[in-house]
């Protein structure tokens, strides 16, 4: 079959498979699908840019979406009244001291001669620097938290469109991936990953723990949207009118309109990130990445620097996760620290990348769709499956009982059984690498 009529019907199935939905289920949930697809596409493309470009084994990609998360209420969210007076300018002069603690150290580390004296002085310097950090901090965090804590509690953002936090959501997860890369990346591929699973794993305590930046698990709420509201839009004779003219009622209608919205959105950002991938994969840097990705020895005897090639793309590949991110927290209207499961954010990003095409850009995309489409619609499915089996049953009967609420587990069972079909019809993905 010639490849672009194939791939082009593998797009086309999951098309049909999101209109079925939108045919027997609803539309809204048909465009919900359609939204979360276009995000996941984007984080499996940071991954692939990772590891079907260069071969680096990043499993803390929930890092990464968190601290594009972290962006949206940041550059969203109002200020808090009250809150930099209170300990912001603390907090921001405490973090100034942890960096300058951390600079004198690196320095006395370089200048000074191995010895004793070396190692008296760097350890005198954290105590003093970790000291005073915390003499600054602690008091700063405590009057921030003290303010209104049921409902703010934390400093609060700039105020600013929301939309603008997405470019900043890549900034941030660009200078965590900057900083892991600087000491990570000489690993083996095996320490690489445990290194970025750990570091992962610090960000989300951290988000978790430290309520002065983003309320902990008390969670934000109520995150500017890019698009209009429901009710504004149920309020405008104008909207009401045109939605009674194409015989829709304003509640669905509103309700279908900002999915509309969104989806325009996300899309656009898709394509933008798709095309410069594209162009990154055909051009001289992208045939030189996937040739230290062969061969590092062989691209090290031409002349090549592959360390920092490899810390370009696992920056590149990490920024793209915080837009995604940013985008996601965008769409939910919420940041919740506690959802960031590795299971959601990690493993299912990287079924996506292998089940679509690791080193494909079009296969990463495929892979976004298909498998958010299964982990989204697998468990109603299987409980209607469950259903159907047990239907002569009666009811109380153990058997039945047990194989209705198995179908809870239907979702990972599906993962596992279509990365194994996948793995075993067709190793290198759906939309193989040329």
């Amino acid at each position: 079959m010639n490849e672009t009529l194939r791939n082009t019907g593998l797009f086309a199935i999951i098309a049909a498979l999101i209109v079925f939905t939108g045919f027997t289920q609803s539309w809204n949930a048909a465009l919900l699908i359609i939204s979360m697809g276009l995000i996941s596409s984007i984080m499996a493309l940071g991954v692939n840019l990772q590891w079907g470009f260069a071969g680096l084994f990043n499993v803390g990609i929930m890092g990464f979406v968190a601290l594009g998360g972290l962006a949206a209420v940041l550059i969203g969210m109002p200020p808090t009244l009250g809150g930099w007076s209170a300990g912001g300018w603390g907090v921001t002069a405490a973090l100034l001291m942890g960096a300058v603690t951390i600079f004198a150290t690196a320095l006395v580390a370089k200048r000074m001669r191995k010895g004793w004296l070396r190692m008296v002085t760097i350890t005198a310097i954290l105590v003093a620097g970790f000291m005073l950090f915390r003499a600054v901090l602690d008091p700063a965090v405590e009057a921030i938290e003290a303010l209104n804590p049921a409902q703010t509690g934390y400093l609060g953002g700039l105020g600013l469109p929301v939309i603008l936090a997405w470019p900043v959501g890549g900034l941030l997860a660009a200078g965590a991936a900057w900083i892991i890369g600087k000491t990570a990346l000489g690993l083996r591929s095996d320490y690489l990953a445990i290194a970025t699973l750990g570091i992962a794993e610090i960000i989300i305590a951290v988000l978790k723990n430290e309520d002065w930046l983003a309320r902990g698990v008390k969670n934000v709420i109520g995150i500017p949207r890019p698009v209009p509201y429901e009710i504004d839009l149920q309020n405008d004779p104008g909207f009401v009118e045109r939605a009674a003219s194409l015989g829709f009622d304003p509640v669905e209608a509103s309700t279908l309109w900002v999915k509309v919205l969104y989806v325009a959105l996300f899309a656009g950002v898709l394509l933008i990130l798709l095309w410069l991938s594209q162009r990154a994969l055909h051009s001289p840097w992208g045939r030189m990445l996937r040739a230290i990705r062969d061969n590092e020895t062989a691209a090290e005897a031409m002349g090549k620097d592959v360390t920092a090639r490899h810390l370009q793309v696992f920056i590149l590949g990490s920024a793209i996760c915080g837009i995604a991110g940013a985008m996601m927290t965008t769409l939910d209207g919420q940041l919740t620290p506690g959802s960031y499961q590795p299971l959601r954010f990690t493993f299912l990003i990287w079924v996506m990348v292998i089940v679509g095409g690791s080193g494909n850009n079009l296969g990463a995309v495929l892979g976004g769709f298909l498998m958010w489409y299964l982990w989204v619609m697998v468990e109603p499915m299987g409980l209607w499956l469950m259903n159907l089996v047990t239907m002569g049953m009666t009811d109380g009967y153990w058997l039945k009982d047990h194989l209705i609420e198995s179908a809870a587990h239907m979702r990972l069972m599906t993962m596992g059984a279509v990365l194994l079909l996948v793995l075993r019809f067709s190793p290198r993905g759906l939309i193989p690498e040329k």
